[in-house]
């Protein structure tokens, strides 16, 4: 929304812009009681979600959580819930372009120079997974495209350009 909004302010300048160039405004206050929605959902299911993906990630992988000697759950715990909170601020604001462009590719630095990419592809995947057994479609649905995005970009080794 705000990425949109910013394009089309650069676009109409000395003019005015047209319908089909102002229907994303429609949209977006179209589905703007849905996104609140789901917004107070997630914020209300945040410790559910993050302790579900994490026992089931443990399940699947019994040393993800571990790197030599260190225990990382502590770490992945902080960092998945920054993550969670930042991509429901963009289910609600309905701007993916300015979650990667402010935290993703910034984060996704961080991912590799750790060597987290792997923790980061399953987290997210399974996160998707847990977000349709906790909250409903209307969210799931929402939410579960910008899970994907933080996937793929936190997930894999892949330049972002």
């Amino acid at each position: 929304m705000l990425s949109n909004l910013q394009r089309l302010s650069l676009e109409v300048e000395n003019r005015y812009a047209s319908d089909t160039e102002l229907q994303f405004l429609d949209n977006y206050f179209q589905s703007f009681s849905a996104r609140v929605d789901a917004y107070g959902k997630i914020k209300e299911a945040e410790q559910q979600i993050v302790e579900k993906v994490q026992l089931k990630m443990r399940s699947q992988d019994p040393s993800i959580f571990v790197k030599g000697k260190e225990d990382l759950n502590d770490k992945w715990k902080r960092d998945t819930i920054l993550v969670l909170r930042y991509t429901a601020i963009t289910l609600l604001f309905d701007d993916p372009d300015l979650l990667k462009e402010q935290f993703l590719y910034w984060f996704q630095t961080i991912m590799q120079a750790f060597g987290a990419q792997k923790a980061c592809d399953l987290t997210y995947s399974v996160m998707q997974d847990v977000v349709k057994q906790t909250l409903p479609l209307s969210v799931s649905n929402l939410l579960c495209p910008i899970l994907e995005m933080n996937r793929n970009l936190l997930g894999t080794t892949s330049e972002r350009f």
